[in-house]
């Protein structure tokens, strides 16, 4: 039997402590509302993600989200002149290193904890 056709994205659920600041938190960060209701919708290139008013802090501590772009050192100066922690009062941003994985990789929190690497693309690696 054949998958059927018309599946297009995925969007994950991300909790939020405080929905509100969450969602100030990431417009911040340059995310798209799509939609804003009981859950919030934000998107970014062609991805997206469902925040929820829903808050389980080992969920939230152990959730990573990966923004993949083609020049972290663009987003990187970006996410700086944001002053995350001083505007949301979440841990200061890890600014680019290379992993052993092989991607190089800032780190940002939100304010509720979820942990996003935001990675640079590398040419012709395909599933970057």
């Amino acid at each position: 039997m054949a998958v059927p056709d018309g599946a297009e994205s995925m969007r994950p659920f991300l909790p939020s402590k405080d929905f509100e600041a969450s969602k100030a938190f990431y417009q911040a960060l340059g995310f798209k509302t799509l939609l804003d209701g009981d859950v919030a919708i934000f998107g970014l290139g062609a991805s997206a993600f469902i925040l929820q008013r829903y808050y389980q802090q080992a969920w939230a501590e152990n959730c990573m989200m990966q923004l993949m772009v083609d020049d972290l050192d663009a987003w990187w100066a970006y996410i700086q002149a944001l002053d995350l922690p001083g505007a949301f009062g979440v841990q200061p941003p890890k600014p680019p290193a290379m992993q052993p994985w092989g991607l190089r990789v800032a780190y940002v929190y939100d304010p509720c904890g979820v942990l996003w690497h935001v990675a640079q693309r590398r040419p012709g690696a395909a599933q970057d």
